[in-house]
């Protein structure tokens, strides 16, 4: 018999309150035009698009008390939460197209609330050039998508670190951030006391994606539920350049092709965040294009038929990795 046909549900979130640079808000519609719902489809998916979240303006005000447009982002994160949660609860996949990265409170604070309910574990990939583990004392510029893993792991305002309904809404154990090359001189530290587990792009450069990726999918079994955070930033600006926060020396095409195909492999993915994507800063909307093609790769697109016995079941793999990522060199946050 073959596998009943998976429903994912494409949720727009048309908001740059959380970022320095206007733009991003109009990323949800860059994807759809780039075709992301027909490459869905071709991929054996059912596709259902909820249009957009109906949100506050972007007020634009300096930041008060170390955050910037706190009541805008908030709301925004509420919708998100509910949005999300709802399609998870009836076991549909949310794709969340964002709209800035400060949108993952939301959407992950209502991944870990239906793993709770489920009694399901919960692993949040977080794919960025960034950290974003910023507080309001930490932060340079008060801006709140560089502080959505701090919120998330209770580290914020109080209406942000209690969205989900428990406090902390994931413990940094649970994360793996993958790409990241640019961190403040506060937030560096906090990490590392935190003992996130972050592969850098140094720990990329001298290891390789493939060995990084086995060792952020390290532990994951059948009771895993498996949120993929994909700031467009991830990428090298030379091949993604619609982004408002460029960082030099991100992942080439194949190395994110091939970040993409092995997640795909553990076939654990359950929600997924697009964020950041700037179509006001891109080209002839090719950094659009280039997500689609991604998300492609993570639902399965493949050069070839793989082969099962490839790679060990994800019940079987070796021990966890340590938690701070480095490179041999001893790169690394």
């Amino acid at each position: 018999m073959s596998a009943p046909q998976r429903t994912v549900s494409l949720i727009g979130a048309p908001t740059d309150a959380g970022a320095a640079q206007l733009g991003a808000a109009m990323g949800p519609e860059a994807m759809r035009v780039a075709g992301i719902e027909e490459a869905l489809e071709a991929r054996g998916l059912k596709v259902l698009d909820r249009g957009n979240l109906a949100g506050p303006a972007n007020p634009r005000q300096p930041a008060l008390d170390g955050y910037r447009n706190l009541q805008a982002v908030l709301q925004w994160n509420r919708l998100v939460h509910e949005a999300v949660y709802e399609e998870l609860c009836a076991a549909r996949l949310p794709i969340l197209l964002g709209g800035d990265h400060s949108l993952a409170i939301g959407s992950i604070g209502a991944a870990a609330r239906r793993c709770r309910e489920t009694g399901r574990k919960l692993r949040v990939l977080w794919l960025d050039a960034h950290a974003d583990f910023n507080t309001g004392t930490l932060s340079p510029s008060g801006n709140l998508h560089g502080m959505p893993l701090a919120c998330l792991c209770g580290f914020g305002p109080k209406a942000l670190v209690e969205l989900g309904g428990a406090t902390p809404a994931i413990h940094p154990q649970w994360l793996r951030q993958i790409g990241v090359r640019s961190v403040d001189e506060g937030e560096k530290r906090f990490v590392h006391e935190l003992g996130v587990e972050v592969f850098d792009m140094r720990y990329i450069d001298e290891m390789g994606m493939r060995a990084t990726l086995e060792r952020a999918l390290e532990g994951l079994d059948r009771d895993t539920h498996l949120h993929v955070s994909f700031d467009v930033d991830f990428l090298d600006p030379d091949i993604a350049p619609g982004v408002g926060t460029t960082v030099p020396g991100g992942p080439t095409y194949r190395e994110a092709q091939l970040c993409m195909e092995m997640i795909a492999d553990t076939r654990l993915v359950g929600s997924l965040d697009v964020a950041e994507l700037n179509p006001a800063l891109d080209v002839r909307n090719v950094t659009a294009v280039l997500a689609v093609s991604l998300l492609e790769s993570l639902f399965g697109r493949s050069t070839l038929v793989r082969r099962e016995i490839s790679r060990p079941p994800l019940d079987v793999v070796g021990p966890r990795a340590s938690k701070v990522r480095r490179g041999p060199g001893g790169g690394g946050l």
